[in-house]
């Protein structure tokens, strides 16, 4: 990560934790993810769409990220549906197509799975808020992939990524290229500047981090 880097993930971690879109529970009950996992924390990006400020700053390091790292796009992919409203805007921004991936064909009409038009050959970027297990993210890549006309998935971007080996792992065998704007562990240096936190509250956040399919709130780590 360059200096250049390392500032927009403290400013986006910055931005997240001053308008409470991550939450934290340090007393049971955790956070129920929809994967089944217990959670200590939740990261909700879509909160960042109210407030002009953060939005265009999103915009514009999200902008700067596909241009540095997928020069060759044509055409951005939204994931539905939290991936959307940013895709929108980078596409917009960029001046490039949009469509958005649905988790599943619609169940009316024309059953689309991808919503919008594909070009013969677009390099396409996909966008995403939040990339957890990366489940939502590879299959839209994947429906992309396997879509008509054929298209490339250059790779995904996200204004935040956890960082989880399972989905890291999973995004290294599919061959998909991953990149955001912050990460678990410069939003945990934040953490640190602004609450103060025990020592047993950080070491839960990172046990977390590395076991979430096993990690478990029994009592309050405060």
């Amino acid at each position: 990560m360059t200096q250049e880097e390392r500032q927009v993930a403290m400013q986006v971690a910055h931005y997240l934790l001053a308008i409470q879109a991550v939450q934290f529970r340090f007393e049971p009950p955790a956070f129920k993810w929809s994967s089944g996992w217990n959670s200590p924390i939740y990261c909700d990006v879509r909160q960042t769409l109210s407030f002009p400020e953060i939005r265009s700053f999103l915009k514009k390091n999200l902008v700067s990220l596909i241009q540095s790292k997928f020069s060759k796009v044509s055409m951005i992919a939204g994931v539905a549906t939290a991936g959307i409203p940013q895709g929108v805007l980078v596409a917009d921004s960029l001046n490039l197509p949009f469509v958005y991936v649905r988790s599943k064909p619609k169940e009316h009409g024309k059953e689309n799975l991808v919503e919008g038009s594909l070009f013969p050959d677009a390099q396409i970027v996909v966008v995403e808020d939040v990339i957890s297990t990366g489940r939502s993210s590879l299959q839209a890549a994947e429906s992309l992939r396997h879509s008509e006309p054929s298209v490339r998935v250059l790779g995904i971007v996200a204004v935040f990524n956890y960082g989880f080996d399972i989905a890291m792992r999973a995004f290294q065998e599919a061959g998909i290229l991953v990149e955001s704007l912050c990460n678990y562990n410069t939003l945990l240096i934040e953490v640190q500047k602004r609450y103060d936190l025990s020592e047993k509250t950080m070491a839960s956040l990172h046990e977390w981090r590395n076991s979430p399919e096993t990690w478990c709130l029994e009592s309050p780590i405060l």
